[in-house]
């Protein structure tokens, strides 16, 4: 397939001035220029991967005989990753082992706020075979010192290579999923209603995996929540700077006496039926302002991005809509369908890397990638094993649920300061894929979840979201990219199926829609 050549910094701007216009003069009079290059933020969230789980070894994969094969070039630089002795003289219970792609499914670790706690055991790192090992069913809790290599996660490796990645960037808090959401698009895990509900919210915290009021996809019959204070969508709104959420499964099929049904469903690598939407990875679904509890589709594609019914809440399919019509938002937050999320015991990465590379394929067609950048990042660390313990920048001191440096302790919090929310969590992969990303590049500096959220505060002019957000100790991403000089890395067009690059005049379609 040829690719038609075009200007795609013209194209991005002229795009941007006729969205500015469809919607009206208020959001002409407001939108915010960015300040670097970059005009258009994909985030991809993901889920449940620990840094050592997909980069331990990196650079050097084992190339076993009838698996996709992982040469670095010379100069690829080294990770923090798991040493000879780390792998043959762990200090836990079981030693740290290779995965190969046979072993692409795997049961689900336990990733609760406390048990990833204490399985960091201040620090000495030695207890995640009992406490995050899972143990339901037939699964052994030494699979939580599993990890995979550049033979199985090898889109990821070689976007690394090519690109920019992290091997210091935390999980804001320790805990699971919607925890990591919500410290994506607000740094702030405080704020919940009701304030206490057993191992899900706890002073006003959210500390588990409560689903959010404002959706009617919501499962009857279990906890959900609401959010009080700023997200990141308020402060986008107020600049009038277009964004959306693009979720897949979130479009409706069917209604209820006015409520939605989310009921669509795919199939994974294993031949399970995985519903596709889940609501409590959905951050924005939490905060009256931002959420869109019937999932209304948008008024037309000329609004996707805009203030109307949708809210900026979308089905994944109408972020296409937006980038066939020319109409890409400033900043989009890309949740894929369950199986192809990463989350161990529902999916798994080799239905995960499908879901990248013909996303990534497809982005870098478009002709607003000279300003784009994507940052693949992750909600939680599913409870595997991960040898590096974060800089602990916020403390707590909750009884029943910190368990760090001892029983009930996670440090000392300061007087005033919100409970439950011991961070940094768990080290996470971050990459940046973008024509501005530093050359095959690893950034040493700390960061963490909230560090995308202060990126697009800072890209567009936004402010803080306050009220003890992390986005005030945020460590910087700009490390990670090369604003001088003008756009230097081309395009890294992989094979779904393998994550090895195509070669000459092969290609691949995109993502579907």
């Amino acid at each position: 397939m040829k690719t038609r050549r075009s200007n795609p910094g013209r194209l991005g701007t002229l795009g941007l001035c006729g969205l500015m216009l469809a919607a009206g003069p208020a959001l002409a009079a407001h939108a915010r220029a960015a300040r670097t290059p970059i005009r258009h933020l994909v985030v991809i969230f993901q889920e449940n991967v620990s840094f050592d789980h997909y980069f331990a070894t990196y650079p050097h994969a084992a190339n076993p005989p009838g698996e996709p094969h992982f040469t670095a070039a010379p100069d690829t630089p080294s990770v923090n990753g798991l040493t000879r002795y780390l792998r043959t003289h762990n200090p836990n219970s079981a030693n740290p082992f290779r995965l190969d792609r046979s072993q692409a499914v795997t049961c689900d670790m336990d990733h609760a706020y406390a048990a990833e706690q204490r399985a960091a055991d201040a620090g000495l790192m030695d207890r995640f075979v009992e406490e995050t090992g899972a143990t339901y069913d037939a699964c052994n809790p030494t699979q939580v010192m599993g990890y995979y290599d550049g033979n199985t996660v090898t889109a990821l490796w070689n976007y690394a290579q090519r690109f920019a990645m992290s091997d210091n960037s935390y999980g804001t808090t320790f805990g699971p999923s919607t925890v990591g959401a919500l410290n994506l698009v607000a740094g702030q895990t405080h704020g919940a209603t009701p304030a206490d509900l057993p191992n899900e919210v706890a002073n006003g915290t959210v500390i588990g995996d409560p689903n959010p009021d404002f959706d009617d996809c919501s499962p009857a019959g279990k906890p959900t929540i609401a959010m009080h204070g700023t997200n990141i969508g308020d402060l986008l709104n107020r600049a009038g700077v277009t964004w959306g959420w693009f979720e897949g499964g979130f479009r409706p099929t069917a209604r209820v006496n006015g409520k939605a049904v989310c009921g669509a469903s795919s199939t994974n690598i294993a031949g399970a039926t995985v519903t596709d939407y889940s609501p409590h990875h959905e951050p924005f679904q939490y905060y009256a302002s931002t959420a869109n509890p019937h999932h209304l589709p948008p008024s037309s594609v000329a609004m996707i991005g805009h203030d109307d019914q949708a809210n900026h809440q979308y089905d994944l399919s109408d972020f296409w809509a937006a980038a066939r019509a020319g109409h890409l938002p400033a900043v989009s937050f890309l949740k894929a369908r369950k199986y192809q999320d990463g989350h161990a015991g529902y999916s798994d990465p080799l239905d995960e890397q499908t879901f990248l590379v013909q996303t990534i394929n497809r982005l870098q067609r478009l002709p607003q990638w000279k300003h784009t950048a994507v940052i693949i990042a992750y909600d939680d660390s599913d409870g595997w094993y991960d040898h590096v313990l974060g800089p602990i920048v916020n403390q707590s001191d909750d009884p029943a649920y910190d368990a760090l440096s001892g029983p009930g302790t996670c440090g000392h919090a300061a007087p005033g300061a919100y409970l439950d929310r011991c961070g940094y969590g768990p080290r996470l992969p971050l990459l940046i894929i973008s024509p501005w990303a530093r050359e095959n590049f690893v950034d040493h500096h700390v960061t963490d979840q909230s560090s995308i959220l202060r990126f697009i505060e800072d890209n567009w002019h936004l402010g803080r979201i306050g009220d003890q957000s992390f986005d005030a100790k945020a460590g910087t991403l700009q490390h990670l990219f090369d604003f001088r000089d003008g756009p230097h890395m081309g395009p890294l067009f992989l094979r779904a199926a393998t994550g090895t690059p195509i070669r000459g005049g092969d290609d691949e379609s995109g993502a579907a829609d």
